[in-house]
């Protein structure tokens, strides 16, 4: 159920190594555009395990025997980070409906942290396919709490998470507690730092995407 693209040579290879490059990611724009291509790339592949039914379509010299997408797709991402992951998505799902969660670190003194989640909205999951996005999966707390919110709209028929860059902490703790969720990873880093950030990782998918936030 984990899905490791650096174990193969791909663009995606490729998009990844843009988007951990100091002098590339320091352009805003083309950050975002490494998300966002980066994203459209893993929805290809998520979109061969989908379902799909036989359909004879008319085009203007005869008939042909075609094959289209059988099961409505919710795209879900957490703000701020996963926006460009979610046009991305959007843009191989197009008639996907969309979720929002708007979740954060809130840090304490003594450097410990617990996920803030402030902002939900959802369509009925309910038998569909979810697929939730987010630049970086480095403890699993965030994803972790976003399906909390998701599934209180509905039991998804199955589930997946994209992600950029994971952990392998934050990969096992989410596959321990969601073993039936496809995780879509471009790279998993083996350090995660006492303060819960990927190394050599690439940096605030967020501020780098968007500038500089003030820290919660």
């Amino acid at each position: 159920m984990i899905h490791n693209f650096s174990k193969s040579n791909s663009i995606i290879s490729h998009y990844l190594a843009e988007l951990r490059d100091c002098e590339i990611q320091s352009n805003p724009q083309r950050f975002r555009f490494n998300l966002k291509r980066l994203a459209s790339a893993m929805g290809y592949e998520i979109s061969k395990g989908l379902t799909y039914t036989d359909k004879l379509v008319t085009t203007p010299l005869g008939e042909s025997d075609s094959k289209v997408l059988d099961c409505k797709i919710v795209l879900a991402t957490i703000l701020r980070a996963g926006l460009p992951m979610h046009d991305g998505l959007l843009e191989v799902f197009d008639c996907a409906e969309s979720a929002f969660i708007a979740a954060y670190r809130q840090h304490h003194k003594d450097g410990t942290f617990e996920i803030n989640k402030e902002y939900v909205t959802c369509p009925d999951l309910s038998g569909k396919a979810l697929i939730l996005s987010d630049p970086m999966l480095a403890t699993g707390s965030s994803f972790v709490k976003s399906l909390e919110s998701l599934e209180e709209h509905g039991q998804p028929g199955e589930i997946h998470i994209v992600s950029v860059i994971a952990s392998e902490y934050g990969v096992n703790h989410l596959n321990r507690l969601y073993p039936h969720v496809h995780i879509w990873v471009a790279a998993i880093d083996e350090e995660l730092t006492a303060k819960s950030y990927i190394v050599p990782g690439l940096g605030d998918a967020g501020d780098l995407a968007f500038g500089e936030k003030l820290q919660a």
